[in-house]
């Protein structure tokens, strides 16, 4: 049976990091949000710490950066498609 995972929320605040990359496995990325009660990939606890994509990009994995990257667009579509059309 698949269980849905669940996500504490983080602020968008201007000029902080949007990333939170989880720091035991150094695989996860997760854009404005940190899952609970545990990382998906290492069940690691309060092991994240926030980076800019530029950051990210600096010392990541390709498969860190593209999922940060996914992560994003994924964020923008959902907040583009909330917004209601403009006449």
């Amino acid at each position: 049976m698949a269980s849905t995972q669940s996500f504490w929320s983080v602020p968008q605040r201007e000029g902080l990091a949007d990333f939170f990359v989880c720091m035991s496995c150094l695989g996860e990325v997760f854009y404005r949000k940190v899952p609970m009660p545990d990382c998906p990939g290492c069940h690691g606890v309060s092991t994240y710490e926030a980076f800019t994509l530029e950051a990210v990009r600096d010392w990541g994995t390709e498969e860190l950066i593209a999922k940060a990257v996914a992560a994003q667009q994924a964020s923008d579509a959902a907040e583009s498609a909330a917004l209601p059309a403009s006449s």
